[in-house]
Formats: C-alpha cells, structure tokens, sequence
C-alpha cells in the first residue's frame, strides 16, 4: 500500500475511517446485543459496520507503518505503533460475536420447509447471553482501544507542541 499520496501522508487520512467505524460498530454491537428488538431490525446492519471496521484497521495499520518507516524512531511512535496492533485482535472477535448474535437470533425465525433447523429453547437463551456478554466486552474493549491509539497518536504526532495560548498585550 501507498505511504503518500499527492505529497501527503496516508495515514492520518486514513485513520478517519478507523476514528469513526470502530466507535459507530461499538455503540452498534452494544445496541444488538443488549436489545431484541435491534437485533432483530438493525443486526445485519451493525454486521456490516462491524466488517468495515475490521477492514479499516489493516488500511491503518499498514499506512502507519509505512509512515513510521519513513519517521524518526521515538518512544512515542513505538507507543503509538503497539497498540495500533492490537486493535485489530479486538474488532476480529467481535465481528465474529455479533454474526453469531444475529444468526442464533435468525435461527429463532427460520421455520418451514427447506430451512435451517432452529436453535430452540434454554440453548438459544444460553446462546444469546454467552455471545451478549462477549459483544459487551468486545465492544467496549474496541472503544477504550481507539482512544487509547488516538491518544498515543496525537501525543506522538503533536506532544511538542505548546498548546496553552500565548498572553495577549495590551
């Protein structure tokens, strides 16, 4: 993949779509997890959020290190680097959790001929709240991730910077 285009670094564009999907696929996996009603209406949908967020972290992932090859080695990239690759072992289970969520919550409508059997009664409910209490997790663990990357990220890319605003003369 492409380090620069135009002259300008890939990376911090596209680590947008990382910024906005994985917090969207988080608040959508909350949402189907702890509510029928959403899983049942909006599950197929969060299942693509969630997939295009687990494609986003490799896009990112590989910018940046194709940044990072081209950036002076500090304490602060390295920092940024780590936990860049650890997103990604978050968001792949939890694309994982909330397909299963969806198919065990389908599998409850799915009757009639030439379909798939049903996954009845106590099993299913046990099913449902083992694969609830991962989404939970997961999805969580995927939030606090993301803020912890972007805070590492914009420490490494502007923790020289003076923010406190210069005193105005009179």
């Amino acid at each position: 993949m492409p380090t620069f285009l135009f002259g300008l670094p890939l990376h911090p564009l596209v680590v947008h779509a990382v910024v906005v999907l994985v917090p969207v696929a988080a608040l959508g996996a909350l949402a189907v997890a702890l509510w029928p009603a959403a899983r049942r209406r909006w599950g197929w949908a969060v299942v693509v959020v969630v997939a295009l967020a687990a494609v986003s972290v490799p896009l990112a992932t590989s910018t940046g290190e194709g940044l990072e090859h081209n950036l002076p080695r500090t304490a602060a990239i390295a920092t940024h680097a780590e936990l860049g690759d650890q997103l990604l072992v978050v968001v792949a289970p939890l694309l994982l959790v909330v397909v299963a969520l969806v198919l065990v919550e389908r599998s409850r409508r799915t009757e009639g001929p030439g379909s798939a059997p049903a996954v009845r009664g106590t099993v299913r409910r046990v099913a449902i709240i083992g694969l609830a209490v991962a989404t939970v997790l997961l999805a969580g663990a995927a939030a606090v991730q993301v803020v912890r990357i972007g805070d590492s990220g914009a420490r490494a890319a502007w923790g020289d910077v003076q923010y406190t605003p210069q005193p105005r003369s009179r």
